[in-house]
């Protein structure tokens, strides 16, 4: 018995002596597979089109593999916007979308349509860094559909870079305070007109200087009397909020507005050039001591040689950057801005593979200082180095990202950038001037323009434009009134509105407000 008994233990013991190496075989092939590299696939748009794609043996791809596990796949989109959309929408019609991809915004908005992007709102809280970099909820609502973000909308080009500027050394000069109000500015630049703010002797100079720079989103007067027109409310050619949505022509405010700035006309306090200069005659005015007020771009009026010439005139003159004065009704704002946002999206197929947070993790390793560098610069030591404020510069570097070689490892450094100080350092750094010896930086120009009081206009510059002839009798109308050809009173401007209306205006609103509604532009 206690023989047959051994027997029956050993035969067990044999059993799964023979049985282990299947068990640890399959175990081992369970833990290769769960570390196998996750692909993901990235349809990119290049940062230098005219560059080539980064190298195979690309230090980043070597990175992101071995520290995210992710075998990323890299693609560039073609360097034409159209052609982009007709890739990307080809692909969605055969569902062999890319897991994550950039789109512009028509073309995602059919594929959010077409249930082939996923939601991305869970996603912002796993990317920490990158979220608070690059996504506010101006970004976000721009992807938001129906309650449902369904893309990351990263900043491109620079918004709210221009800002109301205004001689101090002239303030100070006839003693006056900044100006608050439309009062007080009105009284002001009566003053720098009459007041020889300049202390030459000879009336020469005007209190506020523009000219007529017209685009789709700063219709009718244009873009130079935003900060006057949004003291009134009427800022921008089309109001974006869901309450008062239209065309800001015909809002029963455009025509205090007129009023006003009518009486700035008929005070002379505006320069009478206005409606003939050109940009660079503008430019020239305000270096060359003409005006004391204006809206100008942070570049264009801080930057080294953009300075040079007034700090050559005017060595003791000094521009500031003011707030917007407030209307009557509390009105105040430079001016409607528009955000050129990038969207990268992530495919319904990648979510539905389980791919979404790897991606999210990919995402916030590029924004990492790590991915963020690498990416938008290269390898430290051989495309940049940083000089004594930090910042990257590649002069005299063989391999520097400026060089042609250079530019294929920051191909993707679209997805990085958000417009940041150590990006627009290197393209605006601090100097001083020449002749007067001030520390000068465009930069802190800029952030003191964007902390101002802006009005939100995202996808404003989308809408419908008007034909050529109601375009004509729109801004041909406004002019007429400022320079007296019509009459600006009540009984004229609603005749006036009339016309426009039976001309087209009318249709035009109709059509600006589905587009908007349709487009999920209102807020």
């Amino acid at each position: 018995m206690k023989k047959n008994v051994m027997t029956i233990v050993l035969a067990i013991m044999l059993a799964m002596l023979c049985a282990l190496p299947v068990f640890a075989q399959g175990t081992k092939e369970s833990a290769a597979a769960s570390a196998a590299p996750v692909k993901i696939s990235l349809w990119y748009g290049a940062a230098i089109t005219e560059a080539g794609p980064p190298p195979a043996d690309w230090v980043a791809l070597q990175i992101i593999r071995e520290k995210l596990n992710i075998d990323l796949e890299l693609t560039a989109l073609p360097s034409n916007e159209s052609d982009q959309d007709v890739k990307i929408q080809a692909a969605g019609a055969a569902n062999n979308l890319p897991d994550v991809f950039m789109v512009r915004r028509d073309a995602w908005l059919r594929l959010v349509n077409q249930g082939l992007i996923a939601p991305v709102d869970s996603l912002y809280a796993k990317m920490p860094v990158r979220t608070a970099a690059q996504y506010d909820s101006a970004s976000i609502a721009f992807t938001t559909v129906s309650g449902k973000s369904y893309g990351f909308a990263s900043p491109g080009s620079i918004s709210k870079n221009e800002g109301l500027l205004i001689r101090k050394d002239w303030l100070d000069k006839l003693g006056l305070a900044i100006p608050k109000t439309t009062e007080d500015l009105a009284k002001v630049l009566h003053a720098f007109t009459y007041n020889d703010p300049d202390g030459n002797g000879r009336n020469d100079t005007y209190g506020f200087g523009a000219f007529l720079e017209i685009n789709n989103y700063e219709g009718g007067l244009g873009r130079r009397l935003q900060p006057i027109l949004g003291a009134f409310g009427v800022e921008g050619t089309w109001n974006l909020t869901e309450a008062n949505a239209g065309l800001s022509v015909r809002k029963p405010e455009m025509y205090d507005a007129m009023v006003y700035i009518k009486s700035l006309v008929d005070d002379g306090s505006i320069d009478p050039n206005w409606l003939a200069y050109q940009k660079d005659d503008f430019r020239a005015a305000w270096k060359q001591g003409r005006f004391g007020v204006m809206r100008e771009q942070n570049a264009a009026y801080a930057a080294t040689a953009n300075y040079a010439p007034f700090d050559k005139n005017f060595p003791d003159g000094e521009w500031i950057v003011i707030d917007p004065p407030v209307g009557p009704k509390g009105h105040s704002s430079v001016g409607p801005y528009t955000t050129g946002y990038r969207i990268y999206a992530i495919s319904a197929k990648a979510a539905q593979a389980g791919k979404a947070e790897k991606i999210a993790e990919l995402l916030e390793w590029m924004s990492s200082d790590e991915g963020y560098y690498l990416l938008g610069w290269g390898v430290e030591g051989v495309n940049y180095v940083k000089d004594a404020n930090g910042i990257p510069v590649d002069k005299d570097m063989p391999l520097g990202f400026s060089t042609a070689t250079g530019q294929t490892v920051t191909q993707l450094r679209n997805m990085v950038f958000f417009n940041g100080d150590v990006e627009l350092y290197a393209r605006y750094p601090k100097y001083v001037t020449e002749v007067s010896k001030k520390e000068m930086s465009a930069l802190d120009v800029l952030r003191d323009m964007e902390s101002r009081k802006w009005t939100p206009n995202n996808g404003g510059d989308t809408l419908p434009a008007p034909n050529a002839d109601l375009k004509r009798f729109y801004e041909q109308g406004l002019a007429e009134f400022l320079t007296g050809r019509r009459v600006l009173n009540q009984q004229n401007w609603n005749a006036w509105i009339a016309e426009f209306d039976r001309v087209g205006g009318k249709a035009w609103e109709d059509a600006g407000i589905a587009h908007a509604k349709a487009n999920n532009l209102l807020y």
